[in-house]
């Protein structure tokens, strides 16, 4: 729609954690609601090439696009918001900025120069910015910057954003600042300092704010909107208010009501429209208004931080909307699971999801969490770990082989159902060097994943080193579990099944990755619904108790 590619920096300042991502995705849907191409894109300034080696306590899960970059959650964020696919370019970080630089100076790329941050670092983050504009394949791309300003290793971007403002012209580039107004309820008022003080630390880097966006626990009344758009040289309709949500899912209505598209598009000097998100307010509706409720038990090792299972968390509101169900999640720590206590825990619940994960730590726990619900009918899903977990489980009491184990655990096993795959095994570097991205999978006639599917051959994301160990497999099959997903090259087992059993599925692949609004993942869907079939079935159900 544009002739020239428009850019919208969004900032933070005074904490992080305020929702910059929620705002960058809630602000690119309105606007494409409008007919605009939009991508978004975070650079974040922490000095690990990517977070696929940091731990889910640190930084919540790491998410994995289509093309096998691992990335930061925000970009699920992203994914779920649009409905479109983001990349290895939707996520920067230092430490592959710096990388990338020191490689250039190793080749002699910079003709004997003294390579610094200006202007060596900040082309580079230049160059990345601008590298989904010059696709084509987008009219506005809006850029969020990870972390606070003032933060010594933010300085960087924030630099690179002023020059940008600079080369992009007038019109072409503008800046969100996304800043908290606390309530003091001592004194019963809102302050406005943390924002004076947070527009002016971005100012002292040659910065002006466009936009304020201010998270709120309160309405921001005009006189405190006119007195922010003085004291931070933006007009009184750029002031926008962020105020707390019941759900995410509310943001880009409450940024529609408050006109930041509006005053956005004003800004680039783009066309504004009423935006069209009928769709959107659907599942909204679905979402708020369930007709029933169900408990989903989801077994995992890293439960205390809810972002390291974000993207499974937010599938599952996806797919209660779509059966007009509310799911309610209980984390359960795989840990402190045992054959003792398993039924205590479990029986409650009308289906059982066992996390991806890595490591040792907690595993006994998620193998008593699959024997139960295989031996009691309970809907299963196992996701990458959980579905392995579930082929030690199989392999231990139904097949008999007592030690049964995966090498990731138990490297001396004799029974290794589980086992490095052949391509793994020469590697030594941990980062970025998984079975990563999507793959094919082409589905087995007659089984419960292709009815749900309703296709042939899938392509599914993946992150995973261990894989179903092929040698078992016809041994499985005889015993009642089913490979009903391949690799069509490899004959790498992706998915698994019991047809005997009322839901019983585990993959390899991590489906969550590829839920969104407008398209929930046809597993949870399904797993969603037979969770709730079994509470009609056991526990009888109100189907308006929720109305």
């Amino acid at each position: 729609m544009t002739t020239t590619t428009k850019y919208i920096f969004v900032t933070g300042g005074v904490t992080s954690s305020l929702g910059k991502g929620i705002i960058a995705a809630s602000l690119a849907k309105l606007l494409q609601a409008q007919g605009y191409r939009v991508t978004i894109q975070k650079l974040d300034p922490y000095i690990n090439v990517d977070p696929g080696t940091l731990n889910p306590y640190e930084h919540g899960e790491c998410y994995v696009t289509e093309d096998g970059a691992e990335t930061d959650l925000d970009l699920g964020h992203y994914e779920r918001f649009l409905n479109v696919p983001t990349s290895q370019a939707n996520n920067v970080t230092t430490g592959r900025i710096y990388q990338s630089v020191i490689d250039k100076e190793r080749r002699g790329e910079f003709l004997g120069k003294t390579v610094q941050v200006v202007p060596h670092i900040t082309d580079e983050i230049k160059e990345r910015v601008q590298i989904l504009g010059n696709s084509g394949d987008y009219d506005i791309v809006i850029t969020e910057i990870g972390g606070t300003v003032g933060d010594i290793e933010s300085l960087p971007y924030i630099e690179a954003v002023r020059q940008l403002r600079w080369d992009l012209g007038d019109n072409n580039g503008i800046v969100i600042h996304l800043t908290l107004v606390p309530y003091l309820s001592a004194a019963g008022e809102l302050k406005t300092k943390p924002t004076q003080h947070s527009v002016k630390t971005l100012m002292e880097s040659g910065v002006q704010a466009d936009i304020l966006v201010c998270r709120t626990e309160h309405d921001l009344p005009s006189d405190l909107r006119r007195k922010l758009a003085l004291f931070c040289n933006v007009r009184e309709e750029a002031v926008i208010q962020s105020i707390d949500a019941s759900t995410i899912y509310d943001v880009p209505n409450l940024m529609l009501e408050e006109g930041l598209d509006k005053v956005v598009l004003q800004k680039l000097n783009l066309k504004s429209s009423k935006p069209d998100i009928a769709r959107w307010n659907q599942f909204l509706k679905r979402h708020k208004n369930p007709i029933s409720e169900i408990n989903i038990g989801l077994v995992g090792k890293y439960v205390e931080l809810q972002d390291s299972y974000k993207s499974i968390l937010e599938a599952f509101i996806h797919a209660g909307a779509e059966n007009e169900v509310k799911v309610n999640i209980e984390s359960i720590h795989s840990e402190y699971l045992n054959s003792d206590n398993v039924k205590l825990k479990l029986s409650h619940l009308d289906g059982i999801l066992v996390a991806p994960g890595f490591g040792e730590r907690g595993i006994e726990g998620k193998i008593d969490a699959v024997k139960y619900v295989r031996e009691n009918n309970v809907p299963f899903f196992g996701i990458c770990l959980g579905m392995q977990m579930a082929v030690i489980e199989f392999a231990r009491n139904v097949l008999g082989i007592q030690d049964a184990d995966s090498t990731e655990m138990n490297p001396e096993t004799k029974n290794p159902v589980i086992d490095l795959m052949e391509d793994q095994k020469s590697i030594t570097d941990k980062g970025g060097t998984m079975r990563l991205g999507a793959w094919d999978c082409d589905l087995k006639m007659g089984s419960i994943v292709r009815d749900i599917y309703k296709a042939e051959s899938i392509k599914e994301r993946h992150r995973h080193r261990y894989e179903f160990n092929g040698t078992y497999k016809s041994q499985m099959e005889a015993a009642g579990m089913v490979a009903s997903g391949l690799n069509p090259d490899t004959g790498l087992v992706e998915i698994i099944e019991l047809p005997t059993h009322p839901w019983f599925v585990g993959v390899q692949y991590h489906p969550e990755y590829k839920s969104t609004v407008a398209n929930p993942h046809p597993l949870f869907v399904a797993f969603v619904k037979a969770a709730f079939n079994y509470k009609k079935k056991h526990r009888g159900v109100s189907m308006a108790q929720n109305k």
